[in-house]
């Protein structure tokens, strides 16, 4: 007696078999956040992870949310202390940070959170690599022009106000190298020695981390030092 034959559901094997592989790969992806997390959008912010490409953005978010910075200081291990506000009008300073163990010269000024923790990720994953590649030695201290100042851009009677006005940024003037050297935006930046070369290098580590960087190559005001700020901005930084 013949008997028909029953072909398998192709589609539903196919769908089951599609499902575990989407499941598989859900899997493997969450493994490899979890042991990435610079590449975790999610994942909590160390300042001392590597670069990543969730780093931009989660230190974008630090710019408006003094908490949330001071919780990714701590969460980094970095030394700091906050002073009372200070100010008045446009000149308010709410949030006035200061880093405990990084070395300032002439002191390590009271800024914004947002601009503290982008000095020390600046330093850690972008000035202290350039300067032990280019040079050969680490760097033992920073030297700046200022941070807060109580005016409008360029010193103007009128127009947008500089974000030196509440301390959200500091002029970077140069480098002194633990071996005794010290290398000045002023002095050394053009040509394509190694002086020069790390110059340049920490100018572009910056742009991955600040707001705004502005340099020599910005405009003749900026010939003497490295403007940075944490404004905030919509998309991406301001670099040049």
């Amino acid at each position: 007696m013949r008997k028909d034959f029953v072909f398998p559901d192709l589609r539903l094997d196919t769908w089951l078999l599609g499902l575990l592989l989407l499941m598989a790969f859900i899997l493997a992806a969450r493994a490899w956040l979890h042991e990435n997390p610079q590449h975790n959008p999610w994942a909590p912010l160390d300042l001392r992870h590597p670069p990543g490409l969730a780093m931009p953005g989660k230190l974008a978010s630090l710019r408006n949310d003094p908490a949330h910075c001071r919780e990714v200081l701590l969460r980094s291990e970095v030394s700091f202390s906050v002073l009372p506000a200070a100010g008045e009008g446009q000149c308010l300073r709410p949030d006035r940070t200061v880093l405990e163990d990084l070395e300032m010269s002439p002191n390590a000024p009271p800024v914004s959170c947002g601009v503290a923790a982008g000095m020390m990720r600046w330093l850690e994953q972008g000035v202290i690599p350039a300067a032990e590649e280019e040079l050969g030695s680490s760097v033992a201290r920073i030297e700046h022009l200022g941070a807060y100042s109580c005016r409008r851009m360029y010193g103007s009677d009128t127009g947008p106000w500089s974000e030196h006005a509440t301390g959200n940024a500091i002029d970077i003037a140069g480098f002194v190298l633990e071996d005794g050297r010290r290398i000045g935006v002023l002095a050394d930046w053009d040509g394509n020695d190694a002086e020069a070369r790390f110059l340049h290098r920490a100018r572009d580590a910056a742009c991955d981390i600040f707001g705004t960087v502005l340099s020599p190559d910005y405009n003749e005001a900026h010939g003497d030092h490295f403007h940075l700020d944490q404004a905030d901005r919509t998309f991406g930084s301001f670099c040049r």
